[in-house]
């Protein structure tokens, strides 16, 4: 199973649906959709039946994660045992009599635990958000070459769907009637004249100003702005640019 590449929600469930299947994520076992499958005298769905098969072999999707290779889980013996107590609701007495574990010998190391566990769980959901902001950039977009950093730069992708349409009214590759005078809708339109450039190669000045020419009449302006908030570069002697 490659846990990566699957969802909190569907980990939850214990299955998922693969080519009008529902199939286990535990397991290679899977249920066509356009079957049915008799069980105990009766008849259940491919979305019944996966249910039954993990409850039948996995007992449920969290013995089924449990179970799974610690360096797959991150789990330590201790804290895969203390989980499993947890989930059977058991008091924090009941766990030190039935512990296996000979560090865990007091009412107050397991209260500990649960309160590890808590600590645990917040930060994973930062950790998790984090990852799928990395994973998205469009969502919070800063442009590696920025030469300063802020509020401007943090563009969501409806907003800059927004702008673009506004301002280029007779299409994305057709030219823009005023440059915007607010910062993140010029960052905004910066970031979409980057796509008339060809990354790695270097222009003359000349050959920037027709381009940007393009796309509105103060083509100075623009390309002042480029170099300003760091989408392009060019030389010393100002002949040459390049995007950043």
């Amino acid at each position: 199973m490659e846990i990566q590449n699957i969802s909190t929600e569907v980990l939850i469930k214990g299955y998922e649906m693969k080519q009008e299947r529902y199939q286990c994520l535990f397991c290679k076992q899977s249920y066509h959709l356009d079957e049915v499958f008799p069980y105990n005298n009766r008849f259940l769905t491919a979305n019944g039946m996966i249910k039954k098969h993990i409850e039948l072999v996995h007992i449920s999707p969290f013995h089924a994660l449990l179970a799974l290779d610690k360096k797959v889980s991150g789990l330590s013996d201790v804290q895969i045992e203390m989980l499993q107590h947890f989930f059977e609701g058991k008091t924090d007495q009941e766990i030190v009599n039935d512990s296996n574990v000979s560090s865990v010998s007091s009412v107050s190391t397991v209260r500990q635990h649960r309160f590890k566990f808590r600590e645990k769980e917040k930060q994973a959901k930062i950790f998790v958000a984090l990852m799928q902001l990395m994973k998205n950039p469009e969502h919070y977009q800063i442009h590696k070459g920025a030469r300063q950093v802020d509020e401007r730069y943090s563009i969501e992708q409806k907003e800059r769907e927004k702008v673009l349409t506004t301002y280029f009214k007779n299409g994305l590759d057709a030219g823009v009637e005023t440059i915007p005078s607010k910062e993140k809708k010029k960052i905004i339109i910066l970031q979409h004249i980057l796509n008339r450039f060809d990354a790695g190669k270097h222009y003359h000045e000349k050959e920037v100003n027709e381009i940007l020419k393009t796309v509105h009449d103060d083509f100075v302006s623009l390309r002042r702005h480029l170099i300003e908030y760091g989408f392009m570069e060019r030389s010393d002697d100002g002949s040459e640019y390049w995007v950043k």
